[in-house]
């Protein structure tokens, strides 16, 4: 479900939107939907270029799989619920922004402020090769949008926006699944090391 909603929802801003496009969620200036896409990484970083898009892209697909099969054992093991939910969550969210990276590039025209909304499948082709799609992000909370007072050093005047990054519901889920497990779940992996600890001899 977490998947189909991400796509969803990049479908529908790409294909509705130009760059830099949106709109207040719920009349709220501070919460908004606008359309941005970014080389991958969550929040709107980047990272290497073309090369560096090809590395993250090879990194994150073979994570998935190693994730996919953790959670497989923790299915077998009858782990809890709560852990092995988490575990779906972050791989929800890796695979709907490999998905962008690996075929929007190929299915869509390029989105931009000037060229206008994208097209599904144009006639000339999509705008990037294989593994070379942007990633579509579309949540902005600026809660706080100010300037700095004059008599702070350095940064006197400057501007201050928090929330500043722009996110989607996939890089939502592993932010969440990555936080249960680190609060709920810790204890899960410190058994672990001390049980691998016990078998081989060591004391804890």
């Amino acid at each position: 479900m977490i998947l189909f909603l991400d796509q969803w929802l990049k479908i529908y801003i790409k294909m509705n939107y130009t760059i830099g496009g949106g709109f207040d969620i719920l009349g709220a200036s501070w919460a908004k939907i606008h359309f941005v896409e970014n080389e991958g990484m969550a929040f709107g970083l980047s990272f290497g270029g073309e090369t560096g898009k090809y590395i993250l892209s090879i990194f994150r697909i073979v994570m998935v799989l190693f994730l996919i099969y953790f959670l497989r054992m923790l299915m077998k093991t009858n782990e809890s619920f709560g852990l092995q939910f988490s575990f779906a969550l972050i791989i929800a969210g890796a695979v709907g922004n490999i998905i962008d990276s690996m075929f929007y590039g190929l299915v869509f025209s390029e989105s931009c402020y000037h060229c206008g909304i994208a097209e599904f499948l144009p006639e000339a082709g999509g705008y990037a090769g294989f593994l070379q799609g942007s990633v579509v992000d579309m949540f902005y909370f600026p809660m706080i949008d100010t300037h700095l007072p004059s008599w702070i050093p350095f940064f006197g005047g400057d501007r201050f926006a928090f929330f500043k990054p722009v996110f989607n519901i996939a890089d939502s889920a592993i932010s969440i699944g990555v936080a249960l497990i680190l609060i709920f779940y810790r204890s899960y992996f410190l058994n672990s090391g001390k049980e691998k600890k016990a078998g081989n001899g060591y004391s804890y």
